[in-house]
């Protein structure tokens, strides 16, 4: 009886023992994060200048590698690039469920042109360049809608929800053409259409300023299109993950993120308020 008792303090010993060593290791590894590069690569290598303990591989993604297949093949740890509408339909698309680890940052989904100043001077049979995937495609239909040129069918009420697609349009006064582009090329297309509807990233990486020069952006308020940490779910727990989530949503990288892009991208945790 005594000898069974030892045996099993000492394995019950060894395995809490193991547990802590694995935990140490697991702690010194470098987490991998893919991001595009303006602006979440950015705000990456901000937090990592300001916390040398937090070991970060940034893996800048170039258009047309998808972060998610990344994550999902263990390529990296986690990703940062995409808004919740966008990783429910990858989800659905790769057969895998994630895990968001935070909620950080809004980039506001602006409509572009290079021949016109205002709305109000956009021709009828104007050519609009949307996003070609469909969350952003839906994004901009209600976008456009918002700015009273063109209106949805009823029971497109909900834009996280309700996903649109052209047609779905029910109205179209100014007969617009809209030709859906891949999202990278929409900055390089502007010269060839009337209006672009542009993603905050690919804008600020094209050196556009989304505050200052798009003819309209989307509302800050009730946006359901916050960019996320997301990883996976046997990661969720990794005090890696969790101690970059701290940061992300920090008021100090919300007070970078207000400083450096001037109101092109949004935290959506105040970095006075941290609410």
């Amino acid at each position: 009886m005594f000898n069974s008792l030892m045996s099993r303090a000492i394995s019950v010993a060894l395995f809490s023992s193991s547990l802590s060593v694995a935990g140490v290791s697991q702690a010194a590894e470098v987490l991998r994060v893919a991001a595009d590069a303006v602006p979440h690569a950015e705000i990456l290598q901000y937090i990592q200048k300001n916390e040398p303990n937090l070991k970060l591989r940034i893996i800048e993604i170039s258009s047309g590698v998808n972060s998610n297949e990344l994550l999902a093949h263990g390529d990296v740890d986690a990703n940062y690039f995409q808004h919740v509408p966008y990783l429910r339909a990858q989800e659905q698309a790769l057969g895998r469920e994630f895990a968001i680890a935070a909620t950080v940052h809004i980039e506001p989904l602006g409509i572009y042109s290079s021949k016109y100043r205002q709305l109000s001077e956009l021709p009828d049979k104007a050519r609009v360049a949307v996003p070609n995937n469909v969350t952003n495609l839906s994004r901009a239909l209600y976008l456009l809608q918002d700015q009273g040129l063109i209106t949805l069918k009823k029971g497109f009420n909900d834009p996280a929800r309700d996903q649109a697609t052209p047609k779905d349009i029910a109205d179209n006064p100014k007969s617009l053409e809209i030709l859906e582009v891949e999202s990278p090329l929409i900055p390089r297309a502007l010269a060839d259409v009337d209006l672009g509807v542009i993603n905050g990233n690919y804008a600020l990486e094209a050196g556009l300023v989304p505050a200052k020069d798009a003819l309209a952006l989307e509302s800050e308020q009730n946006n359901p299109y916050a960019n996320i940490l997301v990883t996976t779910p046997e990661l969720a727990e990794d005090p890696r993950i969790r101690k970059l989530a701290d940061e992300l949503q920090s008021p100090e990288v919300a007070a970078f993120i207000k400083e450096k892009y001037a109101g092109s991208v949004i935290p959506v945790r105040d970095g006075d308020t941290n609410s």
